[in-house]
């Protein structure tokens, strides 16, 4: 069995690419909320917690597939550009139908964060299913 690194370049591309995207996601994930997760997360709020790690990780299921079938970087970060929108209005969606939802999240009320981060998740897994080729 021949072990073949000929790849490797374009993995490491792809993921850097990938966690530079991520971080830009939540960057700006971080400016659209009303209330500072991350101090919020420092400081043991578990709420804060799941509410931002369900919008990375549904931001991150539409980024895998479009990095596994892009045909190129710049068709990646357009996919990827995509599926951030529809992470926004998922998001934009979630304070619709949740009043308040900061003051809550800032209240550690787990109910609100978990609907949050359900609603994203559910947005980043049908956008991941909507990338076809």
């Amino acid at each position: 069995m021949t072990i073949s690194m000929a790849g490797l370049p374009a993995f490491l591309l792809y993921f850097v690419v990938g966690a530079a995207l991520i971080a830009a996601f939540a960057a700006i994930y971080l400016r659209m909320t009303a209330h500072d997760e991350i101090a919020l997360i420092r400081g043991g709020n578990l709420s804060a917690a799941v509410a931002m790690g369900g919008n990375i990780v549904g931001f991150s299921l539409p980024l895998e597939q479009a990095i596994s079938q892009a045909s190129s970087i710049l068709d990646c970060v357009l996919w990827a550009l995509a599926a951030m929108i529809i992470q926004f209005i998922a998001y934009g969606l979630a304070r619709f139908l949740i009043p308040e939802l900061s003051r809550k999240i800032e209240q550690d009320s787990l109910p609100s964060a978990v609907m949050l981060a359900v609603i994203a998740v559910v947005s980043g897994t049908l956008a991941a299913a909507s990338m076809t080729e």
